[in-house]
């Protein structure tokens, strides 16, 4: 039945191989492999010994038929018998021994493939997770990784054993009847060919159901993380949404009744031919045995090596397709991992000066990358990758925020104001000019010392499916709970989470959804203050809250900024006039520039704004 199943699945390949491959995958793959390379050699040599067992047991079947018709003594039968037994419980043991070597193996191969992948994710650039299917990603780092250690470890060890067998098999057969061996491979081509046509159906097959269990997947991460559901609890057609899953799950289930029919098609036929050609073997055999020309044992031995002549041949005939399925999931994971960082470390960063640390922007100019500059097109479910983009956005940007001021950047929606605060803890790197922290280009420094200098606050701060400890302690893991308690008190936060039966071990659920919207913005307001940062960023914090929230979280973010270098896209009026500076932001470009008096005196675009977005705010604010 195993070897039925591994036939099916490399028919199956077949039908699905890839056609050409990158030049190098192969010593790439290598690479991987070579820190197993001890673990492997065993592997090797357990499958040969293994391969030489499975061959030399049939042999041993004839001899003690041949003892029994030419009436040996007793103690020749037994003595065959035992060795036979001997022979099963070595090749039992070298199975075990040679599966756990083969585990090591594979699971070595996924734990450094994952390994890898996920480190080199982390690297790539804001732009690219922007663009990027969350589950494609993820498939890469779970099947195809999977299918790498798979495919390797299955094809390496039967490529070794299905050659040996065979040539032994042949060998073996050969010396005991040519005639025999020549009439048992006359039936190779009726059992080989069908089983490569059926594996092409099924390969056909299977690519629609993975298709469609990809569309039910996406369906239902959409629809059951918290936003979706509230969508579609909205607006959605709950009957619609269950006929269109129903569709596909029973599209699925049709074709796993096929794929059973076939299947159950393909051992009938395995069984079938496999029995005429032991018919054969039987019929040819047992005529050279009555006219003296074979012995009786003879046939049985040929009878019982003709399955380890079948089998090796079928999964040779298709040893390319096996070789080439199990690369291709390696150049899958080795897409990714090609995928350049755009924004790199210095191999010799600069330190910032001791005290407080100033923000300079000197002729900043940028445009967002092309997606074919840092993305894949299987990763974004597109046929090929948009090759637009370099399109300047920012034209020459420039200003200076002494260290413990405070510049707020107003304008229109798609101005650049985010783009222009994206910039400074380098999500993005600049085309042209340099973004300066105390005057060193944030360029030279490295990401430890950035990420420790620069804290940001976006519009809507995420949080982890964790616990408030673990969401807080990851801007810090050396953080105290007093330091927890202090960061939660200063976020206005802390009597909440004192009333929680759970405390701080509260659980907040994905992306923070048990929290409110204010909570959750406070709660990342006191995950900066543990982070303790130099230069603090806020992206419109405020943006979408109602005015209760707004007016706690603006309480808490007083205490975020006091004595911080700051700069902020302003949504509330006490944030403007607060400011040292002002920016307003038009098309990329600063327009006007001062305090909220100088630029109200000026009745320019900024008083225009200040009537038309802060006018309704109460003074008091």
């Amino acid at each position: 039945m195993d070897n039925t199943w591994a036939l099916l699945s490399s028919a199956m390949r077949a039908g699905d191989a890839p056609k050409a491959l990158t030049r190098g995958t192969v010593r790439r793959v290598a690479r991987f492999a070579r820190p197993h390379w001890v673990r492997l050699l065993a592997f090797l040599v357990l499958t040969v010994i293994s391969a030489v067992l499975a061959v030399t047991t049939p042999v041993l079947a004839g001899k003690v038929v041949d003892a029994i018709v030419g009436g040996h003594e007793l103690n020749v039968v037994i003595w065959l018998s035992v060795v036979i037994a001997v022979l099963a419980i070595l090749d039992a043991g070298l199975g075990l021994a040679e599966r756990w070597q083969s585990a090591r193996i594979g699971e070595g191969i996924i734990l450094d493939l994952r390994v890898a992948v996920f480190e080199h994710v982390q690297k790539l650039p804001i732009a690219f997770f922007t663009r990027t299917r969350t589950g494609a990603l993820v498939s890469r780092l779970n099947n195809d990784v999977i299918g790498a250690q798979r495919t390797f470890t299955a094809t390496l060890s039967g490529l070794v054993t299905n050659v040996i067998q065979l040539a032994l098999s042949l060998v073996v057969m050969v010396s005991l009847s040519w005639q025999v061996t020549l009439v048992a491979l006359v039936l190779l081509p009726i059992f080989v060919l069908p089983a490569r046509r059926l594996g092409r159906r099924m390969a056909g097959l299977q690519r629609e159901a993975a298709q469609l269990n990809a569309g039910m997947t996406t369906q239902m991460t959409e629809r059951f993380s918290a936003p979706g559901a509230t969508l579609v609890k909205l607006f959605g057609r709950p009957r619609q949404e269950v006929a269109d899953f129903g569709l596909r799950a029973g599209r699925v289930r049709d074709i796993g009744v096929r794929t059973a029919m076939l299947t159950r098609w393909f051992m009938t036929s395995l069984t079938l031919v496999s029995a005429l050609a032991q018919a054969l073997v039987y019929g040819l055999g047992g005529y050279l045995a009555l006219t003296g020309k074979l012995e009786p044992g003879t046939v049985v031995a040929l009878a019982l090596l003709l399955t380890r002549l079948y089998t090796p041949l079928t999964a040779l005939a298709n040893v390319r397709v096996d070789v080439m399925t199990a690369l291709v999931s390696f150049e899958r994971v080795f897409e990714v991992l090609d995928l350049e960082p755009m924004i790199k470390e210095p191999a010799e960063p600069k330190k910032l000066p001791e005290g407080g640390v100033s923000v300079e922007f000197a002729d900043v100019k940028f445009g967002y990358p092309a997606a074919d500059k840092f993305s894949l097109a299987s990763l974004e479910d597109v046929a090929t990758l948009d090759s637009r983009g370099g399109e300047e956005v920012l034209h020459g940007i420039s200003f200076r925020a002494e260290a413990g001021q405070m510049v707020a950047l107003v304008g229109s929606s798609g101005a650049g104001k985010s783009t222009i605060a994206s910039l400074l803890p380098r999500l993005y790197d600049v085309d042209a000019g340099s973004v300066r922290l105390s005057d060193v280009d944030v360029k030279d420094l490295s990401f430890a010392s950035l990420r420790e200098t620069v804290g940001v606050v976006t519009q809507d701060g995420h949080l982890f499916h964790d616990t408030i400890r673990a969401n807080l302690s990851y801007a810090r893991p050396d953080v105290t709970d007093d330091e927890i308690w202090a960061a939660l008190d200063k976020a206005r936060l802390g009597d909440l989470v004192h009333s929680l039966p759970d405390g701080l071990d509260t659980t907040v659920g994905e992306r923070g959804y048990r929290l409110s919207g204010g909570e959750r913005q406070r709660l990342t307001i006191a995950r900066l203050l543990l982070a303790q940062p130099k230069v603090v960023v806020l992206d419109e914090a405020t943006a979408h809250l109602d005015s209760e929230s707004e007016v706690a979280v603006g309480e808490a973010l007083t205490g975020a900024l006091e004595g911080r270098t700051s700069l902020v896209i302003a949504h509330r009026l006490s944030t403007v006039r607060a400011a040292d500076l002002i920016l307003v932001v038009e098309n990329g470009d600063i327009v006007e520039r001062g305090t909220h008096d100088e630029l109200l005196a000026k009745e320019g675009r900024y008083a225009e704004l200040y009537h038309t977005q802060f006018a309704e705010e109460p003074a008091a604010a």
